[in-house]
């Protein structure tokens, strides 16, 4: 039986169901955070206590699939989060953590804090992303995540967070079936049918998790702080597709009472 302690609540799941994201403290542990830190520093080529060193407002790292990202990733409260919103046995357990977006304090612009909804397919047949896809089944991405590192303030470029956009994603994407749509096409009104929801920023203590609904609008945004922002956004996979004709999961029927 798992422990009832580790376990999201009703009243997070029906957030999550109506907002498309939940926010977890303490989904791993501190010190488990400094140790992925201290590998993230190495491979960026800055040092910490080294301000002249950070001198791009991005640094972008590849896949590390070393064992504290794969402890992080794998953390009891996080999978049962995963059994609550996606069920058991319907993802994929995570070997790494993708990529890492490192973001450092500077006046400059990234020049990527657009905003977006992450795509799960279509990066095998071309490499230019605005014609990767997501359709209304979601294939290819059972959840959003964001892995926090570091400490993240308002002013340490927090991710920018539209509460409720995933049921406006879901309705443009019903028409399309399993072709779905693409970036290029989803973006075309700069996500203006989404500018009137709520935001909330991802703020956090390292250790902390957002699990967001794969139609989530959200942004990035320039780094007005002054500790750099260390941070992971992987995809949950599925274990097989969403079944919208019988939705049991929070995923599946958020999109369910959206299309109602």
């Amino acid at each position: 039986m798992p422990s009832a302690h580790l376990q999201l609540s009703a009243a997070q799941v029906d957030s999550f169901i109506a907002d498309g994201v939940v926010r977890i403290d303490n989904a791993f542990p501190s010190d488990l955070a400094a140790q992925c830190r201290a590998i993230l520093w190495t491979l960026s080529g800055c040092a910490p206590d080294d301000p002249s060193t950070w001198t791009r407002p991005v640094v972008r790292l590849g896949d590390i699939p070393a064992a504290p990202f794969r402890a992080a990733a794998n953390t009891p409260v996080l999978h049962q989060a995963f059994d609550r919103l996606v069920g058991a046995g319907r993802w994929q357990p995570r070997g790494s953590l993708g990529t890492f977006p490192l973001r450092f304090p500077s006046a400059d612009d990234p020049g990527d804090a657009g905003w977006h909804v992450d795509m799960s397919f279509g990066w095998e047949e071309t490499d230019d992303f605005m014609a990767w896809r997501a359709n209304i089944e979601s294939r290819g991405r059972a959840l959003l995540m964001l892995f926090l590192f570091s400490e993240v303030g308002e002013t340490d470029a927090p991710t920018r967070i539209r509460l409720g956009s995933h049921r406006q994603i879901a309705r443009q994407l019903s028409p399309f079936g399993g072709a779905g749509l693409s970036l290029r096409d989803l973006a075309a009104d700069g996500f203006a049918s989404t500018a009137h929801c709520p935001q909330v920023l991802a703020t956090g203590s390292p250790g902390t998790v957002y699990l967001c609904h794969p139609f989530l609008v959200h942004a990035a945004q320039p780094h007005r702080g002054r500790i750099p922002r260390f941070m992971a956004q992987p995809a949950l996979l599925p274990q097989g597709g969403l079944d919208l004709r019988r939705p049991v999961s929070a995923v599946e029927t958020a999109i369910a009472q959206a299309l109602q």
